[in-house]
């Protein structure tokens, strides 16, 4: 049998389907939207930050606090030191970290994974009691120190008290030799960063070493200038160079040193983390940035961008 095509019925049902396009609604169009609207992700308030308290101090405060008040973005700045600014980030413990010293790369919680931004320059200071009557040291005469070569104040040439005085200098040194200080130290004066120190008290970090010096009379110690400015102490000049923005910019100050901000790709951030780890990594290397870290009396990386070719021992193990 023949089947004859009705042309009224395909006209009325091919009407019916266009009005039922027109007036439902689009079931997959809302099925899309509610999708994107569970995958979005909530907005991110707040990225940690861990590392030295010596950075934390030269800049990072008021780093942050400016991020702050621009994009409403809290940086929780924990504490801990170099090791820990280098480590936590390589973890994936903290978004961010900051160190003043390089990874050593030898070491698997510290591979050459990790990735670094150099921020800042600032400086390894001599400090004393403000009541000690000495404002300069030789840089030969703080090694014969640390090597226990020289014992007594009067054996300094800078020393402005009783030059018959038999008192003795008491060495104030960090315990850990990877630290911040310690590893930087050893590997500029001695190029050993496993270099023993002959000293009369060791300290956890820079924090209390530094204020045991404020209170003790004939004490000395080496710490960052960031910090040191912040302490009721004197910092001794260096080979008659006192240190300042101007002599470690132009590298006078021979022992400046770099300020890191340490990161990992291999940290699984949510997509909202790393779009704001992003923002952060270009917000601290904007002129922005680079203004605050000058009124700290930090020297930004960009002014002292020609250090690094001068200084290539502190650069590499």
């Amino acid at each position: 049998m023949i089947k004859y095509f009705n042309s009224s019925s395909f006209l009325f049902n091919f009407l019916l389907i266009v009005v039922l396009y027109i007036l439902l609604p689009d079931l997959s169009l809302a099925k899309d939207e509610t999708d994107n609207t569970v995958a979005e992700e909530p907005e991110v308030k707040k990225i940690v930050w861990t590392g030295c308290g010596i950075t934390k101090k030269a800049f990072m405060s008021e780093i942050a606090a400016a991020y702050k008040e621009k994009y409403g973005v809290t940086i929780d700045l924990k504490g801990g030191g170099a090791t820990k600014g280098i480590r936590s980030a390589k973890s994936g413990e903290s978004h961010l970290g900051g160190t003043c010293r390089i990874p050593m790369h030898n070491r698997e919680e510290e591979s050459m994974l990790l990735k670094l931004v150099l921020v800042a320059w600032d400086a390894l200071v001599v400090i004393v009691n403000k009541d000690t009557p000495i404002s300069d040291i030789k840089k030969q005469e703080l090694i014969d120190i640390l090597e226990g070569k020289i014992i007594y104040w009067n054996e300094l040439s800078g020393w402005q008290g009783d030059k018959n005085s038999r008192e003795e200098i008491q060495l104030f040194t960090r315990r850990s030799k990877i630290s911040g200080v310690g590893y930087t130290l050893r590997k500029m004066l001695f190029d050993d960063t496993g270099k023993e120190f002959v000293s009369d008290k060791y300290f956890p970090s820079s924090g209390p070493l530094e204020k045991a010096i404020e209170k003790e009379k004939f004490t000395l110690g080496i710490t960052g200038i960031s910090s040191a400015r912040k302490r009721n102490v004197k910092i001794l000049s260096l080979d008659g160079i006192t240190p300042d923005y101007e002599t470690i910019k132009s590298g006078n100050y021979t022992l400046y040193r770099p300020l890191y901000l340490t990161y990992t790709s291999l940290y699984r951030l949510s997509e909202a983390e790393k779009k704001e780890v992003r923002r952060f990594l270009a917000f601290i290397k904007s002129d922005e940035a680079a203004q605050i870290i000058r009124e700290n009396r930090v020297v930004p990386f960009k002014d002292g961008f020609r250090l690094m070719k001068y200084r290539k021992d502190i650069f590499g193990n």
